[in-house]
């Protein structure tokens, strides 16, 4: 596919994935969906691809705004008869390809992350934001609400009453206050802030990938069980496989030598 409203950038083992649809502030559309899905597909079956980095075009001054509002066939049904007919599930895929997603995405939250675009930032794996982020869930106000599951994923984040202030009200959160309830890894000034995700992204490829592949698995699947003893029984396979790797039996043995392992991800 040749994208017209992301970018999409690929150095060594680190994809880079921007939203790139500026005279909107990075708002979503259909062609933003079909976009984002398809890398996402490709960059899952790409195997020099070990970690993603999502961020938006700084010049948009926003991550993503959230829905384009201009439009006015967003959020528009004639009837509920109409909409449940023309359901169309690339909004279910949408958010399905990053939190089945199986290596490390990091968000480097660049300004505004509002609606859809927060949902997005709330199906990746460790959160980075610019000082000037802001962050909320606006569709109550309205007249609809978060949907495939959006207020739930953030009170994953920050617990069911913050959760709850946040989608109910629909007001927005800076970055520092975003930090201090759990939503986000670290607050960094706009010029550190695509650093410092290159910087940790090169952190997690110096690793050996099923291991992390496998760790992100664990915890993803584990909270979706809801009940510790399946989830830990789960992890007694993962863990067993992970054991029979060449990379495993190679980090244990320099760790014995005191040298740095040679991962092939095998």
């Amino acid at each position: 596919m040749n994208y017209q409203v992301i970018l999409y950038e690929k150095m060594g083992r680190i994809a880079t994935v921007t939203f790139n649809r500026l005279q909107r502030r990075n708002a979503w559309n259909d062609q933003v969906t079909d976009e984002f899905i398809d890398v996402f597909h490709r960059m899952e079956a790409d195997p020099e691809v070990l970690v993603t980095i999502l961020t938006g075009n700084q010049e948009g001054r926003a991550f993503s705004a959230g829905a384009d509002l201009k439009d006015p066939k967003t959020h528009a049904a004639n009837s509920v008869a109409d909409h449940v007919a023309g359901i169309d599930m690339r909004g279910m895929e949408l958010f399905n390809c990053i939190a089945d997603y199986p290596k490390p995405v990091i968000a480097a939250i660049n300004g505004y992350a509002i609606g859809v675009g927060f949902q997005v930032c709330l199906c990746c794996d460790i959160l980075l934001a610019a000082e000037e982020a802001q962050f909320g869930l606006p569709q109550v106000a309205l007249g609809i609400m978060p949907a495939y599951g959006g207020a739930l994923r953030l009170a994953r984040f920050v617990g069911k009453g913050k959760a709850m202030e946040m989608v109910l009200t629909g007001e927005h959160i800076n970055a520092q206050e975003g930090h201090r309830v759990g939503l986000l890894n670290r607050v960094l000034s706009l010029t550190e802030l695509m650093p410092a995700a290159r910087e940790l992204a090169l952190k997690l490829t110096s690793l050996p990938p099923n291991s992390v592949r496998m760790a992100k698995e664990s915890l993803n699947k584990g909270l979706d069980i809801g009940n510790m003893k399946d989830a830990a029984q789960t992890d007694i396979y993962r863990f067993m496989a992970l054991t029979m790797t060449r990379d495993s039996q190679e980090a244990h043995q320099a760790w014995r030598e005191k040298r740095a392992p040679v991962v092939r991800g095998e």
